[in-house]
């Protein structure tokens, strides 16, 4: 199983993970952990290495969404996901969304946590659209 954090800048990760609790209830596989400016880039590192050791309980992998590619949360993130020393596997994708964080279900039985983070990458582009006006009218009929 793998066991999901949302990583991110301010308040972010808290408010997607609150959000996600309102559309489906108890998520118990993710956490979230916020970079904050009262806490500090090494508030954030023992908050995450916490929050890691948390998430690695019985888990086949930990799962990393940023809010952004190069950022401290992902800073941080890359440094645990690259130490061979790392227990379990860790892999971290950036640009996480409420979308992405709801497809979270569909990914999570997942053994090789670096196929479930391609695998949810995968279901979250599509949701990623402009909309546009609509060229037919909708009709009365059902």
């Amino acid at each position: 199983m793998i066991h999901f954090i949302v990583a991110t800048h301010g308040p972010l990760a808290a408010a997607l993970l609150e959000s996600g609790r309102m559309v489906y209830g108890d998520l118990p596989a993710v956490r979230a952990v916020c970079l904050t400016e009262q806490t500090g880039i090494e508030g954030f590192r023992r908050d995450f290495s916490a929050t890691l050791e948390a998430a690695s309980v019985n888990a086949d992998g930990v799962l990393v969404l940023c809010d952004m590619q190069s950022g401290t949360p992902w800073n941080v993130a890359c440094e645990a996901a690259f130490n061979p020393q790392t227990r379990p596997p860790v892999a971290v994708v950036a640009g996480v969304n409420f979308p992405m964080l709801l497809q979270t279900d569909e990914v999570m039985m997942a053994r090789d946590v670096h196929q479930a983070a391609a695998q949810l990458i995968e279901l979250t582009q599509p949701t990623l659209i402009q909309a546009k006006p609509v060229v037919s009218a909708q009709t009365d009929d059902f």
